[in-house]
């Protein structure tokens, strides 16, 4: 054998090895406990850091889910001080994500083929005996009961936003298991079910816009017409996608785009946007806009009469990054490594941040959930935590929530809602697999379809 032959093959099995180590640092012990290596491991590549962290916050919707559910907890406090009360309730929004999530986790092998099946099992016996209204899920949802648990006093009923990210979740996980084994296939069709299930026609209360909210007590009281530009989009092709209970194209057109006004011509640090941000007037909103509708949606090729929504979400990251780089707050330690606004536990308790609200909080999820978008800027963040700030930011769920440098507060403190899309934009960026399950369904293409969008199946 040639000396070059046995140093490939060298390579080769120190690489394997590695990789190995590392999936194993934060898997279970012989005790069956999850027990992550915490220990901060210098001179990773990007593709090993990216996989610690891809795999270390999937464990957020895996060992942190909410236990008798199985589903995706609202938050989760390492110090266990709850001062809601709110240990056991579980998000519908962060549930949709984290089913996206547990797929990308079977696809790599962070759990077993077996394991994952009955997981997701779990949480969708979960979602079919929950409270719905009209088919929609409510924002908060008990995880013991599966009874409703109120986000306001009159949002105790149906949450249509929330429930479109679980709808898009359930797309998912049909088109992964329908060609699958006997119990893959019920899986698939458990899914498709719970989906054809949600009512979107019933929401227009009889108007060419979707509501927000429905209450059995306090019926349309909450009054919000959902309209764009905002995190909402994905609500508006699930509506036209469905096949039982779809619109038709007039209530994206009329309701979302406002007859046209939704388009808008503007620069941020010299970005051009062509969507008018809901109440960011010639600015943009948090970076989660550019996320929550786009975990399954794929914005590559994305285009409507409105927008392109790939340059869209890429100016808007980069309109972000510019702006914490050139810092006009002068924040401490806001920067290339270092930036990042969306909505996220605050120094002012809960804030969308943004440029037009900015408090010195940089939320680790804004810049990973981008990394689609933004690759080499993304990375630098995600090293930049890891390595330099370790332990201060980085738990056995992946990255916390939020922290600011400026006023040295670093909260041990996670929300679903965040940790969800760096999961699955962490996958859609090395894989793509959440873009193609989505985009492979008949019924979303149709919807996309209906409402004259150009896209790549």
């Amino acid at each position: 054998m040639l000396k070059t032959d046995l140093k490939k093959i060298t390579t080769i099995l120190v690489a394997t090895l590695c990789s190995f180590l590392l999936v194993s640092a934060c898997t279970k012990n012989k005790s069956g406990k999850y027990n992550p290596d915490l220990s901060i491991k210098k001179n990773l590549s990007d593709i090993e850091l990216l996989d610690l962290v891809q795999k270390q916050t999937f464990q957020y919707f895996w060992d942190g889910a909410e236990p008798t559910s199985g589903a995706g907890r609202e938050r989760f406090h390492v110090d266990n001080v709850y001062p809601e009360n709110d240990k056991s309730t579980v998000a519908t929004g962060a549930t949709g994500f984290g089913l996206m999530a547990i797929l990308s986790g079977i696809d790599r092998g962070y759990v077993t083929k077996k394991e994952g099946l009955e997981r997701l099992n779990k949480i969708l016996d979960f979602l079919a005996k929950a409270d719905r209204f009209h088919g929609a899920w409510p924002h908060w949802i008990n995880g013991e009961t599966a009874k409703v648990r109120p986000f306001g006093q009159k949002d105790n009923g149906g949450d249509l936003v929330e429930t479109s990210f679980v709808a898009q979740a359930l797309i998912c996980i049909n088109e992964y298991y329908k060609n699958g084994t006997e119990p893959e296939k019920t899986l698939a069709r458990k899914a498709d079910e719970l989906w054809k299930g949600i009512d979107f026609n019933w929401y227009r209360n009889g108007q060419n816009v979707l509501y927000w909210h429905w209450s059995p007590e306090y019926k349309w009281e909450m009054n919000f017409p959902v309209k764009g530009y905002n995190e909402c989009l994905i609500m508006y092709v699930m509506a036209a996608s469905s096949p039982t209970h779809g619109v038709p194209a007039e209530v994206y057109h009329e309701g979302w785009a406002r007859n046209g006004e939704i388009k808008a011509n503007f620069k941020v640090y010299g970005h051009p946007f062509t969507l008018d941000y809901q109440g960011q007037k010639n600015s943009v909103g948090p970076l989660f806009w550019a996320h929550y509708s786009y975990l399954g949606l794929n914005p590559k090729g994305l285009k409507d009469r409105y927008a392109n929504y790939w340059e869209n979400n890429v100016n808007h990251t980069l309109a972000i990054h510019d702006y914490c780089v050139a810092n006009p707050k002068q924040f401490k330690g806001y920067g290339e490594n270092n930036w990042g606004l969306t909505a996220s536990y605050s120094v002012k308790g809960y804030a969308a941040h943004n440029p037009q609200e900015d408090f010195g909080v940089i939320s680790p999820t804004a810049a990973i959930s981008s990394i689609p978008y933004t690759p080499k800027e993304s990375m630098r963040v995600i090293r930049h935590l890891y390595e330099d700030l370790g332990d201060k930011v980085w738990g056995k769920y992946g990255f916390y929530d939020a922290f600011s440098e400026q006023d040295n507060w670093y909260p041990k403190r996670y929300l679903g809602i965040d940790q969800g899309p760096m999961v699955v934009m962490i996958e859609n960026y090395r894989s793509g697999l959440l873009w193609k399950l989505f985009m492979g369904n008949k019924d979303v293409q149709n919807g996309l379809k209906k409402l004259d969008f150009q896209f790549k199946p």
